[in-house]
């Protein structure tokens, strides 16, 4: 079995047992002895013993493995307290509470990645780095280099660009020759647009969960609202600041706020324009945010599984000639023996 497959075992055994065991305790019949068996222990054992050795199991990263049995876990307590019968909980009311303990973890974690903002864009004034590593060299100094390390990354950059996108310059990035991307089919106006959209939509939404749901409910969405109309903003800011760029021998794709993409020149085995619609697709990888994407590369090897690569930028004819003019140099730089084998 291949590892991205059973890395999705975790979560299939968790939708397995949620609906068998939401079938078992809604039943009223002999499966449950007419409604006198709904023990809570029974989801539990399956919720909060076997999926983390589920976890452990199907994921090699043990981070990544802890990581994971963590969310799902959560995940699990907020299904029981749907399927179990309240009169059958005794250790399930302690368990739901804990979604407070839950909540103030995540603030710790938001609070943690704007600390790290703020003494990232300080280092960053003195010493005149690259926003990118400024971002990630303190992040790696504690965290590692694994899935927690890539999330906090990934919300340092978001906050990043939603509270300093000004101090943030594209000269500030690496490479020689740098391509921008945010005028593509209006992709910077739409995003603004999705902007004003969330924020019309969020005091409504609001008030309507408020009164036909509960104020609970509406307080966690209009969290979760809030927290996606930042990130729309710092992607809003973010993508007429990171270029793609040619650095050396290699291409960097810098997309919004995506992680950069680093591709050898040497690995490219093709670059062309490209005019059609492009469906998703596990060898395929898109950096686009609205229309067509305007570009293919193709790889001589897959990263991961991507064999594919399509991006839309500004001035597809531009971008094309200078990668190309590019992997011809360094074709040419490189030993006759190894141009040889290369072609």
């Amino acid at each position: 079995m291949s590892s991205s497959i059973k890395s999705k075992v975790p979560l299939l055994f968790l939708v397995c047992v949620s609906l068998w065991w939401g079938f078992y305790y809604q039943s009223n019949g002999t499966l449950n002895d007419y409604g006198n068996a709904n023990f809570e222990w029974l989801f539990l054992l399956d919720a909060l013993i076997v999926l983390p050795i589920v976890c452990f199991f199907c994921v090699e990263d043990r981070k990544e493995a802890l990581l994971k049995s963590i969310i799902l876990v959560c995940l699990a307590v907020l299904v029981g307290s749907y399927i179990i019968p309240e009169q059958s909980k005794l250790v399930w009311h302690f368990l739901e509470s804990g979604r407070y303990v839950l909540l103030a973890i995540v603030l710790a974690f938001e609070l943690a990645a704007i600390l790290t903002v703020y003494l990232a864009i300080k280092a960053a004034i003195g010493k005149s780095e690259e926003p990118d590593h400024v971002i990630e060299k303190p992040i790696k100094k504690y965290a590692g280099d694994g899935p927690v390390a890539k999330l906090l990354s990934f919300e340092t950059r978001m906050w990043t660009y939603a509270l300093f996108s000004k101090r943030v310059q594209p000269e500030s990035f690496s490479g020689e020759q740098h391509f921008t991307y945010h005028s593509k089919d209006g992709a910077q106006s739409n995003l603004l647009g999705f902007i004003l959209l969330i924020a019309f939509e969020m005091p409504i939404m609001h008030l309507f969960l408020h009164f036909i749901w509960s104020p609970f409910a509406a307080n966690i969405f209009t969290l979760l609202t809030a927290f996606s109309l930042v990130f729309f903003f710092a992607e809003y800011r973010a993508v007429a600041k990171r270029p793609i760029s040619l650095v050396g021998n290699h291409l960097f794709i810098r997309y919004g706020l995506y992680q950069p993409l680093a591709i050898p020149l040497s690995n490219i085995a093709k670059i062309q324009k490209n005019m059609e619609f492009v469906k998703r697709a596990r060898s395929i990888k898109r950096y686009n945010y609205s229309g067509y994407p305007n570009v293919e590369i193709e790889l001589i090897e897959p990263v991961g599984n991507v064999k594919n690569i399509f991006v839309g930028v500004d001035d597809a004819d531009q971008f094309i000639s200078a990668v190309s003019d590019e992997m011809s140099r360094h074709k040419n730089a490189l030993p006759r023996t190894l141009r040889q084998d290369l072609t």
